[in-house]
């Protein structure tokens, strides 16, 4: 049956920046799917996540871990993985975001967010793949935005990161897909996040993209747990370096 496709059951998902908003949805809807869930984030509160994993019947691990940090990323998985048992899903998440005019634009807030967007990403691949290539499967999903497309506005650390992480799904793709590991990217658009509030709430900015957005509204985060499990399941076994838009139209507009 198709639908048995799409089952998690006996998997193991890593989930970055699960605590909350997109990453908790995707969470929560792997673990719907049968997946027992590790979070990771910088102080490992993800209670209202566990909650909802654990309601699914599911394990749930938290660990801490500041993505910015090299020192600490170093190893991780292998920490996991003897906590777990196996890895069968990896997601990354976790991001951080700062808005300045480039001419003013700190080096190190610019540095920071390239380690939490790009960096840490392809560190944790590369983690990842030390034990999905000896099994010769695993699913890698790299999260990105519409910003992966658009230059956006005194955003430059972010849109290159997002540009960047495109770049590296398809890298990644070109040589693992062959070895059992799927590579994908998902770029979600404006989506009604606890961090997205101060822009939806804008009385100048909020107005301004939502009435860009052809579907008429902001996304609901848990419309982003379906294409996560799609990507994370044997459904997507032939789909490599794609990089999927989920923005209601924005980028068709």
């Amino acid at each position: 049956m198709v639908l048995d496709l799409f089952k998690l059951d006996g998997r193991v998902a890593v989930v970055t920046g699960a605590g909350r908003g997109l990453g908790q949805a995707m969470a929560r809807a792997l673990a719907q799917a049968g997946a027992d869930v590790v979070s990771v984030t910088r102080t490992a509160r993800s209670e209202e996540t566990r909650r909802l994993v654990e309601a699914c019947g599911r394990t749930f691990h938290d660990v801490a871990c500041d993505l910015a940090d090299p020192k600490q990323r170093l190893g991780l998985l292998d920490r996991i993985v003897s906590q777990t048992g196996r890895l069968d899903i990896l997601v990354n998440n976790a991001g951080i975001f700062g808005r300045h005019p480039p001419e003013e634009y700190p080096l190190k807030e610019f540095d920071e967010l390239l380690q939490v967007h790009l960096h840490a990403a392809f560190d944790l691949s590369q983690q990842a793949a030390v034990h999905m290539l000896p099994r010769g499967r695993g699913k890698i999903i790299n999260i990105g935005s519409v910003l992966t497309f658009e230059g956006g506005l005194n955003i430059p650390a972010y849109a290159a990161a997002k540009h960047a992480l495109a770049g590296l799904t398809k890298s990644l793709a070109n040589s693992w897909s062959s070895r059992g590991i799927n590579v994908n990217c998902v770029a979600p658009g404006y989506f009604d996040t606890q961090i997205a509030g101060s822009l939806k709430d804008d009385p100048v900015r909020g107005p301004q993209i939502l009435d860009r957005i052809p579907a008429g509204r902001w996304g609901d985060p848990d419309e982003l747990g379906g294409l996560a499990v799609f990507l994370a399941s044997d459904a997507s076994n032939y789909v490599h370096g794609s990089v999927i838009a989920i923005d209601g139209g924005w980028l068709a507009r």
